[in-house]
């Protein structure tokens, strides 16, 4: 058996990584167990392991992290995967492999090729449903929703909010949301300027004004209205890409996307150009000159609000 897997989604990745060598090592035993860095191996050393009759165990598993890394190796994978033993299981971890050479081709036909990507928003939350009820609790579709607005897209991030969750309760509400997990300033930033670009000056200001209490500093929040302006950028000059396609080429997490959209929607490409320059001179002139930066970020949310 010979399984690949890739994908940008680490989490997943990893955590099936974990659950096939976990299941192969319960039954094979410690000693079943060989893993190569595919960046710092020599070719010969790979394929010694490949070739080779496992120690004190009837069979052996053979994990090979980046081997697509070796030249030599991508150009010989089928010579070499070929000459597998038959008494040795094979998994290839590739998060990046290139769709356009035949390394990527041969691995997609001839292996178990298992790809792990971002989830989006729903994903996210159907996968803290599924978590949670494997876990013995329970969360509904909107809450765990709810949940991931709340904290962000970071699966390992949620998994840890998760747990602590159903050792408090094994039914997860909102309630418990609101009161065992912090709002990830990124979200919260997100919030700030959904509601800027709504028109509710007042509510915008709000949330500025809760994260000075909460320690924020106003460059941090500038660096994180840039990066929002960043993705707006992307998504308005994607034309008529899929959100799927937009993510996946910027390399922006699905959920990201999906959710600035209807903001992208509600401004033009001149107006998102002003915001950028307008947010880039008050950075700038706070390193340079001695204005208030608060105040100065403050009457810039009332301009978009306006």
């Amino acid at each position: 058996m010979i399984i690949t897997l890739t994908g940008e989604n680490s989490f997943g990745l990893q955590n099936e990584l974990r659950r096939l060598t976990g299941a192969f090592l319960s039954e094979h035993g410690d000693l079943a167990l060989e893993r190569i860095d595919g960046q710092e191996a020599s070719l010969e050393h790979i394929s010694e392991a490949l070739t080779g009759l496992p120690f004190l165990a009837a069979k052996k598993l053979v994990v090979l992290r980046v081997p697509g890394a070796n030249k030599q190796f991508a150009e010989q994978a089928e010579q070499l995967l070929g000459n597998v033993a038959d008494t040795t299981d094979v998994i290839l971890v590739e998060p990046k492999l290139d769709k356009r050479l035949t390394y990527y081709k041969f691995l997609k036909k001839n292996t178990d090729f298992r790809e792990f990507l971002e989830l989006d928003q729903n994903g996210l939350a159907r996968w803290l449903g599924e978590t949670a009820k494997q876990q013995g609790g329970s969360i509904n579709f909107g809450d765990a929703r709810y949940l991931v607005e709340r904290v962000g897209a970071n699966q390992q991030l949620l998994a840890n909010e998760l747990e602590k969750l159903l050792l408090y309760s094994p039914a997860i509400t909102r309630k418990s949301i609101d009161e065992l997990t912090e709002a990830a300033p990124q979200s919260t930033i997100f919030q700030l300027l959904e509601a800027a670009f709504a028109g509710r000056s007042r509510r915008a200001l709000d949330i500025y004004k809760e994260q000075r209490t909460l320690k924020v500093e106003p460059r941090q929040i500038v660096a994180m209205l840039a990066w929002q302006l960043h993705v707006l950028a992307v998504i308005k000059t994607a034309g008529d890409r899929a959100l799927g396609e937009i993510a996946k080429e910027a390399r922006i997490n699905p959920f990201v996307v999906t959710k600035s959209q209807g903001i992208a929607r509600s401004i033009t490409l001149a107006e998102l150009k002003k915001l950028i320059a307008d947010l880039l001179k008050i950075d700038t002139d706070s390193k340079r000159t001695s204005i208030d930066i608060d105040e100065a970020l403050q009457h810039y949310l009332l301009t978009i609000s306006s």
